[in-house]
């Protein structure tokens, strides 16, 4: 979405409690003498969908969305947001108390450079940012001629009352077939990279890749099953996790002992002390640049180790999948097409009726996605947008705002779930009733841009950075654009956006590969009137290398299956080749998914599935 100015006023009406909360704020922090304090979103492993006990960005401010900071002094306060959220952030954070930023244009530490006056001092919580993070902070900060100041205690959490307590549902065992290789496989792999680069050890932070290579998943996290815990892998394939004992039952721990280098089990508090009592052979430790907290730096800086900032080797192993999560993957976009397909079909019949709103039909989706035995919930709260909330990019209705959906609107649906086999991410854009000549026009656009990127055929070793304008390019024709990636990367039962791979304007050196799962989502958006997106996920594989070639070829293999709605579409503004690949994906979608849906809904398919 291109993202609309964004200023200091709104419309919306205060909210009893938020001006309450952020007074109590500033008097915690005038007794931890500290002139500004950083309040970002996430936990202490910068996790998407972090447990209820560390939405603190949420608890004071009312800013639901999945990235953004807020930064408050004394006399004023700012909240930054990306671009997915310039609607949002005006519908739920009161303009009287937060200054709107652009995350990106308008970023942190160049807005603390301007307000801040020499001696003054920035709290904030070591556990929650990077070392990297706050570099940046701490360049504007000394021009201002202040200093950053990290507190043992994070001041949100000294006056969030009833703060839910960490979770403590216990962990599960991830099976084999699913997983593809065994906790010990893993470990091994990654512990000859750590070998090899002459790394003695790693703290591994990120708990999605904790998950993978331990091959555990748990209920720690919203949409994510993730267990909170730190890892300690050591270059000879020893490893120590850390996790709170509670979530330690007779089977994971088995399953985690039973292969030798056997896995130590350690309290979740136990790292620093671990850290400290190292001995002297293992000197140097390292860190994952983008999610070892600076409190870890510190750790092991103080016990006198080398701290060697770089990637967790886990993020790279597990990018590109191994055949048998490939195979859940298609599986489980098998059963998502067809629940998918079911809703499509219903809301073909019951959204010109005018008796459904966003979240009524999200619930319906989710029932129908529900009714699979591998089905363990949604991987990320359904966007469900109609009309004008559709061009709210990261946009969440609640019962209390859901928007009525009638007919002659445009309504765009982003969902996904969470299966045992793999997860999905999915969005279709759909003409309740009839479309706009304007919809139908920039929907074939996005449409086109969709069908370039899904077509692409490109030599290993190309970025996904430089993929991106292959999606654009029929919206740039008409001086049209989307202010969001085109794709990320997408885990195995794990995590809706995973990297280090994605597809997006900004550079990325990470070269796609074959395995990797990424999506490929286009879109328009129209402020006030109607959003657009059209994604499916695919997956990186090689492609024939045609004669004479003298690189290998690489392209997509589309894995979501479900119907592109044809009355937006505009057939005029499709060229032989687009119209090929439009009805050989709709012809698959058909033959797929038609056993697998009943009589009244094939039928439909079959309609919605028609040559163009």
């Amino acid at each position: 979405m291109t993202a609309a100015p964004l200023d200091s006023q709104s419309t919306r009406t205060v909210e009893t409690g938020a001006k309450t909360r952020l007074s109590a704020l500033r008097k915690a922090m005038a007794a931890a003498r500290v002139d500004a304090y950083l309040i970002p979103h996430g936990d202490e492993h910068r996790s998407e969908y972090p447990a209820p006990y560390a939405e603190r960005l949420k608890w004071l401010t009312d800013f639901s969305g999945s990235a953004g900071m807020a930064i408050v002094m004394a006399d004023q306060a700012a909240i930054f947001i990306d671009g997915r959220y310039t609607l949002q952030v005006r519908d739920q954070v009161d303009g009287t108390l937060y200054i709107y930023r652009h995350l990106i244009d308008e970023p942190p530490p160049a807005w603390l450079g301007e307000v801040l006056k020499p001696g003054m001092k920035v709290g904030f919580d070591p556990k929650l940012h990077t070392s990297g993070g706050l570099a940046r902070f701490e360049e504007s900060v000394t021009k201002a001629r202040a200093s950053l100041a990290p507190l043992a205690d994070n001041l949100i959490d000294a006056i969030w009352t009833d703060q839910p307590p960490r979770p403590k549902a216990p962990a599960e065992v991830y099976p084999e077939k699913f997983a593809g290789r065994s906790s010990a496989e893993k470990r091994t792999l990654a512990a000859k990279v750590l070998a090899a680069d002459g790394t003695d050890a790693f703290v591994i932070s990120a708990l999605d890749a904790i998950a993978w290579l331990f091959n555990i998943r748990g209920a720690d996290g919203e949409f994510t099953p993730q267990v909170y815990g730190y890892a300690l892998l050591f270059a000879d394939g020893r490893a120590t996790l850390f996790m709170d004992p509670a979530k330690v039952t007779e089977n994971v721990r088995g399953h985690l002992t039973k292969d030798a280098p056997a896995v130590t089990l350690a309290p979740y508090d136990g790292l620093a002390a671990a850290l400290k009592a190292l001995p002297a052979e293992v000197a140097t430790i390292g860190l994952d640049r983008e999610y070892a907290s600076r409190w870890i730096s510190d750790i092991v800086t103080a016990a006198r180790k080398e701290p060697k900032i770089g990637g967790d080797p886990c993020m790279a192993l597990k990018a590109p999948k191994h055949p048998a999560e490939l195979q859940g993957v298609r599986d489980a976009h098998v059963r998502d097409g067809a629940a998918l397909t079911r809703f499509l079909a219903w809301l073909d019949t019951e959204g010109p009726r005018g008796t459904l709103n966003e979240v009524s039909a999200a619930d319906r989706l989710e029932a129908f996605r529900a009714e699979s035995n591998l089905f363990r919930s949604p991987s990320f709260a359904t966007i469900c947008g109609a009309g004008a909330n559709g061009a709210i990019v990261h946009y969440r209705a609640s019962p209390k705002t859901a928007a009525r959906i009638e007919a002659d609107m445009v309504l765009l649906v982003d969902s996904g779930g969470q299966y045992l086999d793999g997860t999905t991410d999915v969005t279709r854009t759909i003409a309740i009733g009839k479309a706009t000549p304007e919809q139908k026009r920039r929907f074939t656009l996005v449409l086109k841009g969709h069908i370039a990127l899904g077509r692409a055929r490109f030599v290993k070793g190309t970025t996904g950075s430089q993929l991106d304008a292959l999606a654009r390019h029929a919206l740039w024709q008409e001086g049209l654009d989307y202010d969001h990636g085109t794709g990320h990367g997408v885990g195995t039962f794990l995590g809706v956006h995973e990297g280090p791979q994605r597809i997006s304007k900004v550079g990325n050196t990470v070269a796609l590969e074959p395995g990797m799962v990424v999506s490929n989502e286009p879109g328009y958006y129209k402020t006030g009137e109607y959003g657009i997106r059209i994604e499916n996920l695919v997956a990186v594989r090689e492609a024939a290398k045609p004669e004479g070639a003298e690189k290998p070829l690489l392209e997509f293999e589309t894995l979501t299956l479900a119907p592109i709605d044809l009355k937006m579409i505009e057939p005029s503004l499709l060229d032989a080749t687009e119209k090929a690949w439009l009805n050989g994906y709709h012809a698959r979608v058909r033959e797929t998914l038609s056993p697998l849906v009943d009589e009244k809904t094939r039928a439909w398919l079959a309609g919605a599935t028609a040559a163009v």
